[in-house]
């Protein structure tokens, strides 16, 4: 069999998002915000699975230091634009993705010209002080648009994802089965009886699917218990036992697999917590010409469950693998895929009604969005994030702040710190300055002009405390304070590369709205080898 370069250029990430993530990175343009070696190890993950196009404003030249930290850099690039540079080297890593640079400052841009950045699928800011990143923050949420702030400071990484909602229907779980053992339909009842475990011989009995053990074993438990599952650790005992007694030898797998599935009959079908919390959402119960598809495929699944579905999801008509010949086991995924079919279709007409109500045309929403909406509907997730002004000026989480400060383990001293040297940048224009801090981080070597620069930066975090009024500063924090003075604002290439696999790897969720991005701040210590994520 023939296969396209394409797909065997992109065979590994095919497998993990499938052909829709793939045109969905293919079809993105991502932003970066200064060419900084962490901005650049993020768009290197970015350009290597193949976005569409990235964009690189930056009006910095390059200097040692940034030919000394970033791979993408090296000195006889030294004395031209950043963004030309960084832009030239990570666009040869992917002939298929289209790489373009500004030479213009990115805080002049968010002052002067804040519709440019709102062209792109996805903003990622590195090393912009805290106004500028406030004014850009607030365009993007307004316009729906992702943004990721992304810092490294010595052995600190910092991200933050800022994005009013983010929706995924295809969030991988490990198994997406629904085999309604404990509420089997007609046609799967019907199939099941048509096995006379009695009068089989051993071959046949042992290749009976375990789907149809559980049925028959369950269907006798019921009659005999008024109905109910076995509900206590002592009734799914002796239901395993009653399984047990149809075992002919000990060699029948399906018998085995019956037992280790058993869970599977306890476990009563019913629509999960968070996706009857989609459906009481108001955005599932007031559908306007402007909501998006997702929530009026979760209004047209609602409606299923009230009506058709009796207060059941669509099926999903997945069946694993188990040991039976092949004709019972085609037989089998026919019942269910036939099911699954039916209830597509029913959702398929509600879907239709949505649409003509708020008017919509049907095409809106095609046949295979629907068909993995109702596949993936068990599983579907809403997140909404905090604004990056609720976080910075609104409604600071102070008591969790506070809280978790107190923890001389706890990362969230490096947020507080990260707060602060913004202040630091405010007043100063600059950063710690670590070319006058104190040799080894050693306070009994320090100068007293490095003495200087730890007392200021002290003052802006102890500025900051007070703000979210926090009083009780714990002594550690002066050891975090040192460090961050030694830091300097420096990026070091490792910090850096790890950045770049993690932020990348959100990156790819937002853009192929597949598995589950974190909510909201992560942060890693380099140091101690720990990471922490945050709802700030």
């Amino acid at each position: 069999m023939n296969i396209d370069k394409k797909t065997q250029k992109y065979d590994r990430q095919l497998r993990l998002w499938q052909a829709s993530g793939q045109a969905a990175l293919e079809n993105s343009k991502v932003c970066l915000i200064n060419g900084t070696a962490t901005g650049c190890e993020i768009l290197k993950d970015l350009v290597l699975p193949g976005i569409g196009s990235f964009t690189v404003v930056d009006k910095k030249e390059v200097d040692g230091a940034d030919a000394g930290i970033s791979f993408f850099l090296d000195e006889d690039r030294i004395g031209t634009n950043r963004a030309q540079a960084v832009t030239e080297l990570l666009q040869e890593l992917n002939e298929d993705v289209r790489g373009f640079y500004l030479a213009e400052d990115p805080i002049s841009l968010i002052e002067n010209r804040l519709d440019y950045f709102l062209q792109f699928t996805i903003v990622i800011a590195t090393d912009i002080p805290e106004k500028p990143l406030l004014k850009l923050s607030e365009a993007l949420w307004n316009a729906n648009i992702p943004l990721f702030i992304v810092r490294t400071i010595g052995f600190i990484g910092y991200f933050r994802i800022v994005q009013p909602e983010h929706t995924v229907v295809e969030t991988h779980p490990d198994s997406i089965m629904d085999l309604r053992l404990d509420v089997p339909f007609p046609a799967l009842e019907q199939y099941a009886k048509t096995f006379d475990f009695d009068s089989m011989d051993n071959m046949d009995h042992g290749h009976i699917p375990y789907v149809v053990i559980l049925l028959k074993y369950l269907d006798q438990w019921k009659k005999d218990h008024d109905g109910k599952l076995p509900c206590t650790s002592a009734e799914k005992k002796q239901f395993k036992q009653i399984i047990e007694s149809g075992r002919r030898n000990v060699d029948e797998e399906n018998f085995a697999e019956a037992l280790a599935n058993a869970w599977r009959a306890f476990t009563a079908t019913k629509v999960p917590h968070q996706v009857q919390e989609i459906f009481n959402d108001p955005a599932c119960e007031t559908l306007t010409a402007n909501s998006s598809s997702f929530w009026i495929l979760a209004r047209a699944i609602r409606d299923f469950v009230a009506n058709e579905g009796q207060g059941l999801l669509p099926l999903a008509g997945s069946v694993p693998d188990m040991k039976a010949d092949t004709s019972t086991y085609v037989s089998l995924q026919t019942i269910y895929r036939q099911k699954a079919k039916a209830e597509i279709a029913i959702v398929r007409s509600h879907v239709n009604k949505i649409l003509n109500s708020i008017g919509r045309t049907s095409d809106f929403i095609h046949d295979d969005e629907i068909d993995s909406f109702c596949k993936h509907a068990a599983f579907i997730q809403v997140i909404r994030y905090r604004s990056l002004k609720e976080e910075y000026i609104s409604d600071p989480k102070k008591a969790d702040i506070d809280r978790w400060l107190q923890d001389p383990q706890d990362n969230i001293v490096h947020y507080v710190l990260i707060r602060a040297i913004d202040k630091f940048y405010e007043a100063n224009n600059r950063y710690p300055d670590a070319a006058t801090f104190f040799i080894e981080g050693d306070p009994e070597e320090a100068t007293e002009e490095s003495k200087s620069e730890f007392e200021l930066l002290k003052t802006y975090v102890n500025i900051l405390l007070s703000e979210w009024q926090i009083t009780n500063i714990p002594d550690h924090l002066d050891d975090y304070i040192h460090e961050i003075c030694r830091a300097g604002g420096s990026e070091l290439p490792n910090m850096a590369s790890l950045l770049g696999g993690l932020v990348s790897q959100e990156v790819i969720k937002l853009i192929t709205r597949q598995y589950i991005p974190l909510n909201n701040t992560s942060i890693f210590d380099g140091i101690k080898s720990a990471s922490s994520t945050y709802i700030l």
